[in-house]
């Protein structure tokens, strides 16, 4: 679990793929992030751009290896990462750590595009697209990440969401860089998930009985 409080901005020393790249293709992505890697074991996981992935090898000078199974391919921006890509890095959370930011799994629920970029006096607003169907996840006010970085939902669209960035995050964190057309990775509230299922359920039973 992670909190979305990106902690350094590492990026891609390489990206392999073993098997080609049709639909069952896999990766192993290597990524340079001195501070994630100071003290990561095998088998700790790492937030990259917003996604969990799982630390297969730790060659040094601050790199770290990563395998990229096919359904993370094909649900995240992952594969277009190339060699030089700037990419948001977190460490798993620690239970003794306050929670910056919010729950955020690394399970990414869909991919966005940025449609709009409006700068601002100290602050930039910024409109995503994203999948038909993600925005009844989405409140204003409410929270989501956004390529693994925690930010405050400012609107709601038929099938699109705003955020502002403030100067720490455009320094801080890869969203600083983005122009329209770039893809992210989305992951909603996983709240809003569970009380859609729960409801869902408790519907279902009612029908029932």
């Amino acid at each position: 679990m992670f909190t979305g409080i990106v902690e350094e901005i590492g990026s891609v020393r390489g990206i392999e793929f073993p098997r080609g790249d049709g639909p069952e293709a896999d990766a192993v992505v290597t990524v340079e992030g001195a501070l994630v890697a100071s003290d990561a074991g095998l088998g700790d996981s790492i937030s990259v751009n917003g996604v969990c992935l799982t630390v297969t090898s730790l060659p040094g000078d601050g790199v770290f290896t990563a395998d990229v199974m096919p359904e993370s391919l094909r649900r995240t921006a992952l594969g277009d990462l190339v060699p030089g890509s700037r990419v948001n890095l977190e460490r798993a959370v620690r239970a003794d750590t306050r929670l910056g930011g919010h729950i955020v799994q690394g399970h990414v629920d869909g991919v966005g595009s940025l449609i709009s970029r409006t700068p601002g006096a100290r602050w930039d607003d910024l409109v995503f697209a994203v999948p038909a169907g993600l925005t009844r996840y989405v409140a204003e006010k409410g929270s989501i990440a956004v390529s693994g970085v925690s930010l405050t939902v400012t609107q709601v669209g038929a099938e699109s969401f705003g955020v502002s960035l403030i100067p720490t995050t455009l320094e801080a964190t890869v969203l600083g860089g983005l122009v329209p057309g770039d893809r992210v990775n989305i992951e909603v509230d996983v709240v809003a998930k569970y009380v859609e299922r729960l409801l869902g359920s408790a519907s279902a039973e009612g029908v029932r009985s």
